[in-house]
């Protein structure tokens, strides 16, 4: 399943510069909010949902290489994350969806 499917699926809003998202295809999902555990759980590829906002999200980002972070309750990041995240190849996608609604649509759309 490709990125632009999950966008769609999920009706997520896209805050970070365009690009070709059919050709993304994330390997797997972990939700936290927890820098620490997002660092020493999540894997290369995946999609991590959070509520978090603040600019440490894309430092972590960059690190772990997740195809896209999913920022849930409608945090907006500041356009200064929003720019660090487009220099770093960092995908912000935004939904007013709680985190659990969001892994909840996820299973139900077949990411799995």
């Amino acid at each position: 399943m490709n990125l632009q499917h999950v966008i769609d699926a999920l009706q997520l809003s896209v805050l970070t510069e365009a690009r070709d998202f059919s050709a993304i295809s994330p390997s797997g999902g972990y939700a936290s909010d927890l820098l620490s555990c997002v660092m020493a759980g999540t894997k290369k590829g995946a999609l991590w949902i959070t509520l978090q906002a603040h600019m440490n999200i894309v430092a972590v980002a960059a690190l772990t290489e997740v195809a896209a972070i999913v920022i849930t309750e409608n945090a907006q990041p500041e356009s200064a994350v929003i720019a660090k995240a487009d220099e770093q190849n960092v995908i912000l996608l935004s939904t007013p969806k709680t985190s659990y609604e969001i892994c909840g649509a996820l299973w139900e759309i077949g990411f799995r």
